[in-house]
């Protein structure tokens, strides 16, 4: 049998093959492209403290112009501090709230901006439903003070997001914020903050929702209130305790990892009293690196859940290791 007469058809049969697989492959290819999608959305995270379960709810993120925002820390110095962490200014910087189930109470502290502070945030409520959880199955909402970022959320249009839910908060950020003496006193630049916290808060005071209460009161079994004030006249921080296992929401006493773990001392121009701010703060994170419990605060890096431990003479942050 002659071989040529064999190898012309059969290298006209591969190559006929060939182009017809690329011309498949190519055609897959064309029918797959799509736009690249821009959105990230973390949602939620879920862990268990004791028999509590404890859900991190983004809000979204915002761009903070930190440099403006902090104080007694010199330019180069935060300069260093943010490219060391790989950050640039203005910051994105996180929004969350918490979300606990004790078993016969689901509490959430904290409700994000709503629309008070722009497209970026106002997530809250999305990520809570696909939490698996409704608006109207939160039987409390604890806030740790009332600037727009934590009690937008309270509000959905003109109704009450958590309508069976009572509003619990200190007396003294319920006698500040929701004063109108005090908005009227107050710079015009600052006046959003009261009216923030007046339109969120106020439709739960008429409809007799709140409750106010001083220094530190237990709201239920193994959650309990902290007096943490000086960011704002009643911020408060919440402990979550369960089976000897336990959790410090930390709320606002800080905001930038990346320099006020290592410099504590640094205050931010939101703080009321920024000594008492700082005070607290660094109270807050000796406790904390000396029992080695687990914290959360609202502009932690989301989940923002880690803990606090000590360096040379001061503190660092160690993100909670991911797990299922």
């Amino acid at each position: 049998m002659n071989r040529n007469r064999l190898r012309k058809p059969m290298k006209k049969f591969l190559k006929l093959t060939v182009m017809a697989c690329c011309a498949l492959g190519f055609s897959h290819i064309a029918e797959a492209s799509a736009p690249m999608s821009t959105i990230a959305n973390p949602g939620f995270y879920r862990i268990h403290i004791g028999k509590f379960e404890v859900t991190s709810i983004s809000d979204g993120t915002v761009d903070l112009p930190i440099s403006k925002l902090l104080a007694h820390i010199p330019p180069k110095d935060l300069s260093q501090a943010l490219v060391k962490d790989f950050l640039t200014d203005p910051t994105e910087t996180s929004d969350n709230s918490y979300l606990i189930y004790t078993g016969s109470k689901l509490i959430l502290i904290d409700t994000g901006a709503g629309k008070l502070f722009g497209p970026t945030l106002g997530k809250m409520l999305v990520n809570l439903k696909a939490s698996g959880y409704q608006p109207e199955q939160v039987d409390m909402v604890l806030i740790t003070h009332m600037h727009p970022d934590h009690v937008g959320g309270l509000m959905t249009e003109d109704k009450m997001t958590f309508p069976n839910a009572t509003i619990y908060a200190d007396q003294a950020d319920a006698d500040f914020w929701l004063s109108a003496d005090n908005l009227a006193k107050a710079p015009d630049a600052n006046k959003g903050f009261f009216q923030g916290a007046m339109a969120s808060l106020n439709p739960y005071v008429k409809a007799g929702k709140t409750k106010w209460f001083n220094g530190e009161s237990e709201i239920v079994p193994g959650l309990k209130t902290r007096a943490s004030h000086g960011h704002t006249a009643g911020h408060t921080t919440y402990l979550v305790e369960s089976e000897g296992k336990k959790l410090v929401i930390m709320g606002d006493l800080m905001h930038l990892a990346a320099v006020q773990f290592e410099k504590p001392s640094v205050t931010i121009q939101f703080d009321t009293d920024q000594k008492m701010a700082e005070a607290n703060r660094k109270l807050a994170f000796a406790e904390a690196a000396k029992e080695g419990y687990l914290i959360a605060a609202t502009h932690l890096s989301f989940p923002g859940l880690g803990h606090i431990r000590t360096d040379k003479k001061t503190f660092a942050y160690v993100p909670m290791n991911y797990a299922r």
